[in-house]
């Protein structure tokens, strides 16, 4: 009686989990998909960077296996709550997390499969994860704003969390480009295509979006404190965007005059330098609200991590383009900062995810 007494509480807590599904949940899996990047990257100043790539690597991948299974039920069994969270116009914003997510765990396994479980194998599941990424970031890019129009979202309601469709978009080209030289030779020239409209289409969106969200700033009420970590999201399709227009000019090479290369690097440099000032400014504000004591923790923590972690891996490759080692310097002392963030935000969902569990059972075990 006592086995099947927890049997039920464990199910119970089970569909309660499934049901209350923050979509916001896969942005962990892109931040932590970015981290091992930049830990790969900067492993030129400690060797065991490596490892630590590796590593969180193994992470993400149980964390998106982890998320998937309740996040696909939810819509099966509590389609009612899904429906209501992705009318929501804030909380609608985050379902873009979930095709960002694939994207970067496609290029996770470009990065870092074909050592551990073979090329054909590691680009096989990265190409599923990036059609899978790719045709829902353009859902999400045109369902969410709709709703957004249709729904009469408030000035309050704007924030930057509005950035994460066209984010999703802006993503796409990260593993897009280099998954070209995987594909058939007769569809290579129409996938390249299909990456640079996605960048288009998810740059100008986040240009467009980005002057809303400022003008929210300005005129409206301040930010809440748990919002105040989507401040950083301004960093995501900067840095992502760069980190797209640079694999894309390695794309090209075999289907456009080189002279593009030397545009596209310039322009990553030009975008790449806005992140700059932005990064001052979340730090600033950020920083305003921790000596507030009014930035309490919530899972828009994980906002520090993707827009971060994408910035620190485009500071990098402009750091290479242009052989200058104080830029890949700025970039070490981003990555530490990321390091830190990502430690932090991690320890802090662990350890609520398992007292939120162990208060859950405890009281539905000793109460039946």
């Amino acid at each position: 009686m006592q086995v099947q007494s927890e049997v039920d509480c464990r199910n119970q807590y089970f569909s309660q989990v499934v049901r209350n599904l923050s979509p916001a949940w896969f942005a962990s899996v892109m931040g932590t998909g970015i981290f091992a990047l930049a830990s790969k990257n900067y492993a030129c100043y400690w060797a065991g960077l490596n490892s630590v790539a590796v590593f969180l690597w193994g992470i993400n991948i149980l964390l998106f296996l982890g998320l998937i299974v309740p996040w696909i039920q939810r819509w099966f069994f509590y389609k009612d709550y899904a429906l209501r969270d992705l009318n929501h116009p804030i909380t609608g914003q985050f379902y873009a997390t979930m095709p960002i997510g694939c994207l970067v765990l496609a290029a996770d396994f470009i990065s870092f499969g074909p050592n551990y479980i073979g090329t054909n194998l590691a680009l096989t599941i990265a190409k599923g994860l990036w059609i899978t990424g790719a045709v829902l970031s353009l859902t999400a890019a045109v369902i969410i704003p709709t709703l957004n129009y249709f729904n009469k979202a408030t000035i309050e309601d704007i924030n930057p969390v509005w950035f994460m469709p066209p984010v999703s978009l802006i993503v796409v080209p990260i593993a897009g480009a280099s998954l070209i030289p995987s594909w058939p030779q007769t569809i290579q020239k129409v996938m390249l295509l299909i990456n640079y409209i996605s960048w288009g289409v998810g740059f100008f969106l986040f240009m467009f979006i980005a002057v809303i969200c400022f003008y929210r700033l300005f005129v409206a009420p301040i930010l809440p404190g748990s919002l105040i970590p989507t401040l950083w999201i301004y960093l995501g399709p900067i840095g992502a965007g760069t980190v797209s227009l640079l694999n894309l000019g390695h794309a090209s090479l075999q289907f456009m005059n080189s002279a593009l290369i030397p545009v596209l690097n310039i322009l990553g440099l030009i975008y790449w330098s806005f992140g700059f000032w932005w990064l001052i400014t979340a730090s600033v504000i950020t920083t305003t609200y921790i000596l507030r004591n009014n930035l309490p923790y919530a899972l828009s923590w994980w906002a520090y991590t993707f827009p971060l972690g994408a910035y620190t891996v485009a500071t990098y490759l402009i750091s290479i383009n242009l052989e200058c080692e104080e830029i890949r310097v700025f970039g070490f002392l981003c990555y530490c900062l990321l390091a830190f963030c990502w430690i932090t935000v991690f320890y802090k969902t662990f350890s609520r995810v398992c007292i939120d569990t162990l208060l859950y059972i405890r009281q539905r075990f000793f109460s039946a």
